[in-house]
């Protein structure tokens, strides 16, 4: 019998977040028939928001990837894994350097974010930006290859940091739970809005708050996550008299009861990576308005179909109205996204990705 194909995931923690989730997901629900997944965690193993089963884990007990990188280094040369796959920027610029001294195991990356709309965002000095690049540069040479979220992401790459197409692959997030369609859409009193994610300023959030400040219908509008920004957020909602028409919920196993009791979801992000709290929403059949974006919005959103992708605070108001006064077909908004992105195809297009890379090794 052929030996199975190691596939080594790294990641920096298995807390709560996007990144850890899907990778998470996908070592653990590759074919086992086909390869050997292995994930390796450089956090504490008693910070786990996502339990794995049926693959080994192996827990550095690092805070931080820098200190991590003697360890990473001795657990490859002892695992001899064919393929390492990491996870956000600062690991996989580490990864990059460690590649230098494997030169028979595939190094690929997944990136997170539309850089260079990120860096904007985040009004980056000329110093980060000048390290940014640095270290793209870096990843473009070393790595074998770069698995992009959306076309935004692998179009940002090419023309804004020097990585060439061949080494750039497609594949999507993938919609990781059982977010079925809603039997029937909830007879609400007054509107559920509902946002699911980071309190970050990428996020959004204040800009989606302004227009609700203003906005002269009824509503109650649900905030899940944490994050930088939970201060500030919380007491702009308390300042513009907002807090009998909000409620914070900081962490919840229970996403998708929310979103399943939801008349819209809201986005009021700046920049995504693929945002997977949109897909689930409109996985259970809850439509979604969102302003427009890089990062896998124009690839998700289906107008009229699932939702609605808003230009500016004006067009935002405007078709919020008209979202919640339509009557949205709940399984037409589900198949929209499951269709697409359901666990199957895309853990199906990670198998092919991995075989590809594997035959490119072994000519």
């Amino acid at each position: 019998m052929p030996k199975k194909p190691k596939i080594a995931f790294i990641i920096p923690s298995l807390r709560a977040g996007g990144a850890e989730r899907i990778m998470s997901f996908i070592a653990s629900n590759l074919d086992t028939n086909k390869f050997a997944p292995h994930l390796i965690v450089i956090g504490h193993k008693n910070d786990i928001a996502y339990s794995i089963e049926n693959i080994p884990v192996t827990f550095l007990e690092k805070n931080r990837v820098k200190i991590a990188i003697p360890s990473i280094i001795s657990l490859i040369h002892k695992t001899q894994p064919d393929v390492v796959v990491s996870a956000i920027a600062h690991l996989n610029s580490a990864m990059a350097l460690i590649s230098i001294l494997f030169p028979k195991v595939k190094f690929v990356a997944r990136e997170t974010i539309v850089r260079s709309a990120m860096l904007e965002i985040t009004n980056s000095s000329k110093k980060s930006s000048w390290i940014s690049k640095l270290t793209s540069k870096i990843q473009a040479k070393n790595l074998d290859a770069v698995i992009c979220q959306s076309l935004d992401m692998q179009n940002d790459l090419i023309n804004n940091f020097g990585y060439h197409k061949e080494k750039l692959f497609v594949i999507n997030n993938p919609i990781t739970n059982d977010f079925t369609p809603k039997h029937s859409q909830i007879k609400n009193r007054e509107p559920q809005l509902i946002t699911v994610g980071r309190l970050t300023k990428q996020k959004g959030y204040k800009r989606i708050l302004k227009i609700l400040k203003n906005y002269d219908g009824i509503f109650h509008y649900t905030i899940i996550g944490k994050g930088d920004e939970e201060e500030s957020i919380l007491s702009y909602i308390k300042n513009e008299n907002l807090s009998d028409k909000i409620t914070h919920i900081p962490f919840t196993k229970d996403v998708k009861s929310y979103l399943e009791k939801s008349d819209l979801y809201l986005q009021g992000s700046y920049v995504e990576g693929f945002p997977n709290a949109l897909l689930e929403s409109c996985s259970v059949g809850t439509p979604v308005l969102v302003f427009n974006a890089l990062g896998g919005i124009n690839e998700i959103v289906i107008e009229g179909k699932n939702g609605f992708i808003a230009a500016d605070e004006n067009d935002f108001t405007k078709k919020l109205k008209i979202a919640l006064e339509r009557k949205w077909d709940i399984e037409e908004v589900s198949k929209s996204v499951t269709e697409r992105y359901s666990s199957n195809i895309i853990l199906r297009k990670y198998e092919d990705f991995f075989l590809t890379l594997l035959a490119e090794k072994n000519n």
